[in-house]
């Protein structure tokens, strides 16, 4: 049988679901291992970008931040939390794979609110506006495009760099690829992949479809075909009055 044949078998196994330690309960170490390094790197990336982007100050600080996470192997950075005193504990990968999201999420917050057009800020406060209310009514609003795809960007690559924590005695759906290695069956490994992959692919869709439900304005959903306008019909603009 192929490995092709063998994964199928393998994901169609109800007991390989269904019991302790089976693909169920994996999944949802993933998921929350995932979950919890979004959730912190967003908290600690997104002030930051609107600070630095509502100041204009910094962008130096955000692309060396940038640079030197991107640079730094997950796994090596797996490794040696490993080593300290978290040990092979879900809290080090976390840390690790928060790290690992940072920099998308700082990068398209800081230019998402630098880039609000100054005329918008001045018209705002002309209408008596304080700093509160244009974070939240004008700045945020205009921003929210970038920092959406800037979270999503970072949430899939969490949920497929979340794998390697099985290296280092992590949870999540790694470790069927790592238990395939083990014991040099290509089925399960494939098997593994072919999970992990589909979470990614997802976990996207799902992202992709949120964002363009809370983004202001007219609204483009994905794989949904877009309307040819008649002959002499106007063409909407952005702010979605036909010119």
């Amino acid at each position: 049988m192929s490995a092709f044949g063998e994964a199928f078998v393998y994901l169609n196994d109800p007991f390989n679901w269904t019991r302790t330690g089976g693909i169920l309960d994996l999944l949802v170490q993933h998921l929350r291992i995932s979950a919890l390094a979004v959730l912190l790197a967003a908290v600690l990336a997104v002030p930051t970008g609107v600070l630095l982007g509502r100041s204009g100050r910094g962008v130096g600080a955000v692309v060396v931040v940038s640079n030197v996470s991107r640079a730094v192997p997950t796994l090596a950075l797996l490794t040696v939390l490993a080593v300290t005193p978290l040990g092979f504990s879900e809290t080090g990968t976390v840390l690790a794979l928060a790290a690992f999201a940072v920099p998308p999420m700082l990068t398209n917050t800081h230019v998402g609110f630098r880039e609000v057009d100054r005329d918008v800020r001045e018209a705002a406060r002309a209408m008596g506006m304080s700093r509160g209310q244009m974070l939240t009514r004008v700045e945020f609003p205009l921003a929210l495009p970038l920092v959406a795809t800037g979270v999503r960007t970072a949430a899939v690559q969490v949920v497929a760099t979340a794998t390697l924590a099985a290296l280092v005695g992590g949870g999540g759906l790694g470790r069927i690829i790592n238990l395939g290695f083990g014991q040099q069956d290509t089925g399960v490994i494939l098997a593994g992949a072919v999970l992990v992959a589909a979470l990614a692919l997802l976990t996207e869709l799902l992202l992709v479809l949120l964002s363009t439900a809370v983004t202001p304005g007219p609204r483009r959903w994905p794989l949904r075909p877009v309307r040819a306008s008649r002959a002499g019909e106007p063409e909407p603009t952005s702010s979605g009055v036909p010119s």
